[in-house]
């Protein structure tokens, strides 16, 4: 199957680059960059040279890419706003698409707006896009064309708590989450902030108290709980090139109930290939999910307050973006779903 990147000159495309360069049932057939057109993909991600040969970046028209019958799957990773330019003309064209922008994570464009400062560029076709974390969601997403994959954050945050507010062992309101990523969540851009004397040896907060991912976050939470659901979303920068960890802290409906949680999760994800269930009182590692698809959660009860504290860790940009992406491939296409992924 050809498969084309839209927008591969950031970390999460490079990442899409070297997992479909070396996919067993795939061939990169086409890497866009406006910035980089006509530059060889080798030169410019010089550790993927043995994968690329003499591929070469190319110019990326909407108009021309869905008139392309030799690309059967386009990846956009694209920046929101900019990615419904290439999927509105793909989408029609009869495309497949996978999306890793925030384009269609959302069901409301008036909170699209409210989080994103702009109105939503191709609200008729949401309803079209389901959001998928594969392990989450049912099999019906996958008859459809256009598909949004996650952020990063919510990834970390929905796969331990999605299960359990559906189970009702947790209670929706009062839910407070703390996560802390890697730098390269940022994006490959030059700021102060994000240059190596600013962040190695430190890290801050931001984006509180309303950052743009608590828009995804709630709204799938309250679709798993069927309530209203408001948490403290309480994101941080830290000191490493890339990963998250997140430690959520949520009421216990029952009192001594941890049995519960973990028979739940081993319910939800006992098959499942890319998450891992540690032990209580295990507490998940940035550094053994790296360049993995896999998230580690664990949880612990707190008798004196009454609370889960519960953990987990992925890599921001495999599990969190471009390796979520390609197992979405590998589950619609048939493909195993473990296919180019570790």
């Amino acid at each position: 199957m050809n498969a084309a990147i839209i927008g591969a000159s950031g970390y999460s495309g490079e990442e899409l680059v070297r997992l479909l360069s070396r996919h067993p049932d795939v061939k990169l057939t086409a890497v866009t960059s406006r910035s980089l057109a006509g530059k060889l993909v080798g030169d410019q991600m010089p550790a993927l040279r043995h994968l690329v040969g003499d591929l070469s970046f190319t110019a990326s028209n909407p108009a021309e890419l869905a008139a392309s019958t030799e690309i059967d799957i386009f990846f956009l990773a694209l920046p929101h706003g900019v990615a419904s330019e290439f999927a509105d003309p793909l989408y029609q064209a009869g495309k497949t698409v996978i999306d890793l922008s925030a384009d269609f994570r959302l069901g409301s464009t008036r909170v699209y707006e409210d989080y994103y400062g702009q109105a939503h560029p191709a609200p008729h076709l949401l309803e079209a896009a389901p959001y998928v974390i594969p392990e989450l969601a049912d099999d019906k997403w996958k008859s459809a064309s256009l598909i949004a994959c996650p952020g990063c954050y919510p990834t970390s945050i929905q796969l331990p708590l999605v299960p359990l507010l559906k189970a009702g062992l947790i209670d929706p309101k009062g839910i407070v989450i703390n996560s802390y990523s890697g730098v390269s969540g940022a994006g490959r851009k030059v700021a102060e902030d994000f240059i190596y004397c600013e962040r190695n040896e430190s890290m801050k907060g931001y984006g509180m108290p309303k950052h743009r991912h608590l828009s995804e976050i709630e709204e799938q939470l309250e679709k798993a709980a069927f309530a209203d659901c408001i948490v403290q979303f309480n994101p941080h920068l830290a000191p490493m090139s890339r990963g998250i960890s997140t430690t959520i802290v949520a009421k216990a409906k029952l009192k001594d109930s941890l049995n519960s949680v973990y028979d739940t999760w081993e319910k939800a994800y006992g098959s499942k290939p890319f998450v891992s269930i540690l032990p209580t009182g295990t507490f998940p590692d940035t550094k053994h999910v790296t360049g993995t698809n896999r998230a580690d959660i664990s949880a612990v009860y707190d008798p004196r307050t009454g609370n889960f504290i519960i953990n987990s860790v992925i890599d921001n940009l495999i599990k969190g973006a471009s390796g979520q992406a390609v197992q979405l491939m590998n589950l619609k296409f048939g493909f195993e779903e473990t296919a180019g992924l570790l």
